[in-house]
């Protein structure tokens, strides 16, 4: 796989996220991993169809989106509140500009 492999920590995150009831007792930063994985996964799926973008902005972009979605998707189906969903969403941003920074 790519930046995230299969047994790094934010594999392990989208796990226990996943795995974890639908309580809002998860972190932001659990979140936030899970987010940056799932981002990834979805990342590498775009780019093997579509090939690189240009820029890295577009990536960074593109990630963002993705990553924000799944943020979302686990406010809406764990009962998080607003705060936790902004946190992990700044936190997945600042996961993934630091993995595109490191591959452009």
């Amino acid at each position: 796989m790519g930046w995230f492999n299969d047994d790094s920590d934010e594999a392990q995150a989208y796990g226990q996220v996943n795995d974890a009831p639908h309580k809002a007792e998860l972190s932001h930063e659990l979140i936030a991993s899970a987010a940056s994985y799932e981002a990834m996964k979805g990342w590498e799926k775009h780019v093997a169809k579509n090939g690189k973008p240009d820029n890295h902005g577009k990536a960074k972009e593109v990630i963002a989106g993705l990553a924000g979605a799944f943020v979302d998707r686990l406010v809406e189906t764990k009962g998080l509140d607003y705060v936790d969903r902004e946190k992990a969403k700044r936190e997945a941003e600042r996961n993934i500009n630091t993995q595109v920074a490191r591959e452009y």
